[in-house]
């Protein structure tokens, strides 16, 4: 360890398309590589990417660059510890992931299993971005001729009625949600005061669950949205900055689900405490990527792929780049492989 390098450099990623989400469409992305390696043998490199979402991850700050800089030469020279990490979440799940590459012979294996070696797939959802009604329902049935069986789209930036109508066109063609899985994400779009009429009116079109109705931190109010919804509610953006109160978040929220995002929550180790933690209360999960390269994609669907995961995944953004780095994941309809 004491012959340990680091170096980081920025890298930024181009859409195919005008990607609508949330906080506004979204053209290009800057992200951030980390290199580690042994002095002794510089031609294995471990890799990792900061992926730093604008205006949602803790790691979104203007001095960034320069704490980046800090860590790295407190990891070279021993000195990093737990503490620094914590208010930088994407910088802990870079470097987890270059760590393990680099033990793993820099060959981007970081985490060995059945799925690496090319015997399992991951199934994963459809995502429908945002955008107008016509564009929408083009990706939908891109999706559906595909195979998806899953699909998940985002709400919350058309009117609500044109929303209800893509989905129940949906619903029209595939009546049963054995056929096909819907999940909606709002990301917190919904108002607390009208959320539960809306929740009421998607549950019409047998919804699998929404991903974040109202915003982060109402805690009281999303509890209550949890006890009275008709449609089961996965926290997203709600776990962000709250590792330290797993545990008295989950039991007093008290959601169907939570998803996981390691370059939000904080790398693979917290992750893991989530899910235990969920599972303690009966609280069920999923594994999300968030807009990583296929640098960090590759990390999380192999990591998805050691733990005793159920239903669909999502980590489908593999495609989204027009300048993404070459990979071994490779997509065939709705079911994703390492070859």
């Amino acid at each position: 360890m004491q012959n340990l390098q680091a170096t980081f450099e920025p890298y930024v990623l181009r859409f195919r398309f005008e990607a609508g989400t949330s906080r506004g469409i979204l053209r290009e992305k800057k992200n951030y590589f980390i290199k580690i390696w042994d002095k002794t043998k510089p031609q294995i490199q471990g890799i990792g990417e900061i992926n730093v979402l604008k205006g949602l991850s803790l790691d979104d700050r203007t001095d960034l660059e320069e704490k980046i800089a800090e860590i790295l030469q407190k990891y070279q020279s021993q000195a990093l510890q737990n503490t620094d990490l914590e208010p930088f979440p994407a910088i802990r799940f870079a470097l987890e992931t270059a760590e393990k590459d680099l033990q793993n012979g820099g060959q981007r294996i970081i985490f060995p299993s059945n799925f690496t070696e090319g015997k399992m797939f991951i199934p994963i959802n459809g995502l429908i971005w945002m955008g107008n009604k016509e564009w929408m329902l083009s990706q939908i049935r891109e999706k559906i001729e595909k195979g998806f069986t899953c699909l998940k789209m985002k709400i919350g930036a058309l009117d609500f009625e044109t929303e209800l109508n893509i989905l129940r066109a949906i619903r029209k063609e595939f009546s049963s949600p054995q056929e096909m899985i819907l999940r909606v994400d709002a990301n917190g779009a919904f108002s607390a005061k009208t959320a539960l009429e809306k929740l009421k009116r998607l549950s019409e079109l047998h919804i699998h669950s929404i991903e974040q109705p109202i915003a982060p931190n109402q805690i009281t109010e999303m509890a209550q949205l949890c006890e009275k919804s008709p449609i089961p509610i996965a926290l997203d953006e709600e776990l962000i900055g709250k590792n330290s109160q797993k545990k008295y978040l989950l039991e007093t929220i008290r959601p169907q689900f939570i998803i996981l995002k390691p370059a939000l929550v904080g790398g693979f180790k917290e992750c893991e405490t989530w899910i235990e933690q969920a599972q303690e209360l009966g609280i069920g999960w999923w594994v999300t990527s968030a807009l990583e390269s296929n640098i960090g994609l590759n990390a999380i669907a192999q990591w998805t792929a050691t733990l005793n995961f159920s239903g669909h995944q999502g980590l489908g953004t593999g495609q989204i780049y027009e300048n993404n780095l070459p990979s071994q994941l490779h997509l065939e309809g709705e079911k994703l492989w390492f070859r």
